[in-house]
């Protein structure tokens, strides 16, 4: 194998298939480090540098934890940026509700796909729908 890190990051699995490997009276040998699971110090070597790749793996998953919560109290989300701004979807909400263009047409004067603009009219009648039914519930009170 090129690298150890490559057969697995969970020291538990390194060893079940280095189990199985010696059961079949194989031995792994890696080509980019000096590990050669045949001799005692070989294996010794193997099962340190995969409790290493397995204490990486699992301080590279903290680190991303700690960083997405920091963007997320600083206001920040993660995905991509949405191709049109709130001024642009509002204009095309009244756009096309009021007959001037249709959805296709929208998309094409925003250079959007034709669901990008499907998408944001669902969203703005299920908001419409949400606003309706919660003044109604309101004034039966």
């Amino acid at each position: 194998m090129w690298k150890l890190d490559r057969l697995s990051r969970s020291l538990r699995d390194v060893l079940t298939i280095m189990e199985h490997i010696a059961k079949a009276k194989a031995g792994f040998r890696s080509l980019s480090e000096a590990i050669d699971t045949t001799s005692p110090a070989g294996r010794m070597m193997m099962q340190m540098l995969g409790a290493f790749a397995e204490f990486e793996r699992a301080m590279l998953r903290e680190r991303t934890k700690a960083g997405l919560d920091n963007a997320r109290r600083q206001g920040r989300i993660g995905g991509r940026r949405p191709k049109l701004r709130p001024q642009q979807q509002v204009e095309i909400i009244k756009m096309v509700s009021k007959g001037r263009k249709t959805a296709a047409d929208a998309a094409r004067l925003f250079n959007v796909h034709p669901a990008t603009i499907s998408r944001l009219l669902a969203h703005a009648n299920a908001a419409s729908r949400r606003q309706t039914r919660a003044r109604l519930a309101k004034n039966a009170k």
